[in-house]
């Protein structure tokens, strides 16, 4: 009955009908085909980046030192000491593959609550709709969920002492930003930015070529975007 409301609410305010117009679609298969589309989008982005490699072994992704420590990184390289740097760079991808199972549910969560006022917004929005409902949905949440993980996981590193050490100075400095002065909260945002990417490239996959997803459903509410 709620949905109802809001799906008559929409349809008085104009909002819902061009969608249905445009696309030749009812209200229920647009919101089922943003649903579709969103967990496909999202189970594929944490299956590529949740294995070993995921993240370290893609330029697109991959979680270099940020700002002022490529410096220090540089120095180290010069001085024969890459090694540690390569370490700490390994480090802190695998920290991140190693928390991108425990995002699932708080995707799944995500699609699972979704509005139909966002549904109508997904299907109109352009080729990044996706990708910035999960962000503005589930950043916070899984910002929560995922430093535990990392924080553990980075701890079992020597280096990750050392890297906030240099980092704590580098920001005491203004050369560095504060949540980047310590390796799990940086580590934790540039997993979410890696992971938040990929859905996007799954995204507008879905949108080039609705037809290849085999799914009917998503050719019919996006083939006729």
């Amino acid at each position: 009955m709620l949905q109802r409301r809001h799906l008559l609410s929409l349809a008085g305010s104009g909002l819902l009908m061009p969608v249905c117009a445009w696309a030749g679609l009812s209200e229920g298969d647009a919101v089922s085909g943003v649903r579709e589309a969103l967990a496909r989008g999202a189970d594929a982005a944490l299956l590529q980046l949740g294995r070993t490699d995921g993240f370290l072994g893609d330029a697109r992704v991959r979680i270099e030192l940020p700002g002022a420590l490529k410096d220090v990184a540089r120095l180290l390289q010069a001085t024969g000491q890459g090694r540690k740097v390569d370490e700490l760079v390994t480090a802190m991808n695998r920290a991140a593959e190693s928390a991108m199972p425990q995002a699932r549910q708080v995707l799944v969560q995500a699609v699972r609550s979704m509005s139909v006022e966002d549904g109508v917004r997904i299907v109109r929005g352009g080729d990044d709709s996706v990708t910035q409902f999960f962000a503005g949905k589930t950043r916070e949440p899984l910002t929560r969920q995922l430093l535990p993980i990392v924080t553990r996981a980075t701890e079992r590193q020597q280096l990750a002492q050392r890297y906030n050490a240099v980092a704590e100075k580098a920001a005491g400095m203004g050369l560095l930003r504060q949540d980047d002065a310590h390796i799990e909260n940086y580590v934790t945002g540039k997993a979410l930015d890696g992971l938040y990417l990929v859905i996007g490239e799954e995204e507008r996959k879905i949108r080039r070529d609705p037809l290849g997803t085999g799914s009917a459903l998503l050719k019919k509410v996006f083939g006729g975007l």
